[in-house]
């Protein structure tokens, strides 16, 4: 009964996996827009006066310290926190300081946790087949024979994130790193344009990051990702543009090479993070 009700409840516990139906315009602009962007808690500005924009198709990480804004940033893009002032744009038509949480999702906003959410009783097929846009009443989602592009669209994925061969394996005998894989997975069953991932490698196996790093680089040109990542090995190895938060604003950014060699980059992250690791 416990699981029967989880189904039926799939959009408000997963509200980030709505379908996406709104167009988004990047004709004359970035898919992403943020300017000028302030939020405080009791004081403290953890956002402060950002500005950052992201192309269509692009793979950006983000990295930065501890209580740099990163995890805010996320917030405010989704809609779960509302900045004090600042402009947030996707494309040139959707202000999302204007829109819901569940608004934004269907936009085609996608958010990958740090901790991996998925149906653990249920096969890798069927929590793929639960995020498809799809009727998600209950006895629908069950019983529905799913039609040729679904099956398609689903073995693309189940392959895109190497997971074809535990397609009938429950979700919950998964490793940690495949489970990321297929909460991945579900998100790219809606076709967000902008994927959101925080901290995707923690507690990965250095084989689990290298299949990462080959997924999430694979994507880039087909959506828009953001990577949010400690790891500076893994952001290394996937790096394309780096931009630097500190204290809520954009430090630093440019190519991984650019970032490491900034005097003010090393003072305040990349020289912790290199004795630390």
């Amino acid at each position: 009964m416990s699981l029967i009700k989880s189904l039926a409840q799939r959009d408000r516990v997963f509200d980030f996996m709505v379908p996406a139906q709104s167009p988004v315009d990047v004709r004359h602009g970035p898919i992403l827009y943020m300017e000028d962007v302030t939020v405080s808690f009791d004081g403290f500005k953890a956002i402060n006066d950002l500005n950052l924009t992201v192309d269509d198709g692009e793979l950006r990480c983000i990295i930065g310290p501890n209580g740099a804004g990163k995890t805010t940033m996320m917030d405010i893009i989704t809609g779960k926190t509302r900045p004090d002032q600042g402009k947030v744009w996707f494309g040139s038509r959707h202000n999302l300081l204007t829109m819901s949480e569940p608004e934004i999702a269907t936009l085609g906003i996608g958010r990958k946790f740090q901790k991996p959410t998925v149906f653990e009783a249920l096969s890798v097929f069927e929590n793929l087949e639960l995020a498809m846009t799809a009727d998600k009443r209950v006895l629908p989602t069950l019983i529905a024979r799913l039609a040729a592009p679904a099956r398609e669209r689903i073995d693309e994925v189940l392959e895109m994130t190497g997971l074809t061969e535990l397609r009938q394996r429950p979700a919950g005998i998964l490793s940690h790193g495949q489970k990321q894989w297929l909460e991945i997975g579900m998100l790219l069953m809606q076709r967000p344009r902008l994927l959101l991932v925080d901290e995707p490698v923690a507690g990965m196996t250095e084989q689990e990051m290298e299949r990462t790093a080959e997924l999430l680089t694979g994507l880039a040109g087909k959506q828009s990702v953001v990577v949010v990542e400690h790891d500076m090995g893994f952001v290394r190895s996937i790096a394309r543009k780096v931009t630097v938060l500190h204290q809520g604003s954009v430090l630093a950014e440019g190519s991984m090479d650019q970032v490491q060699s900034d005097p003010r980059v090393i003072e305040v992250y990349l020289g912790e993070s290199e004795e630390a690791a």
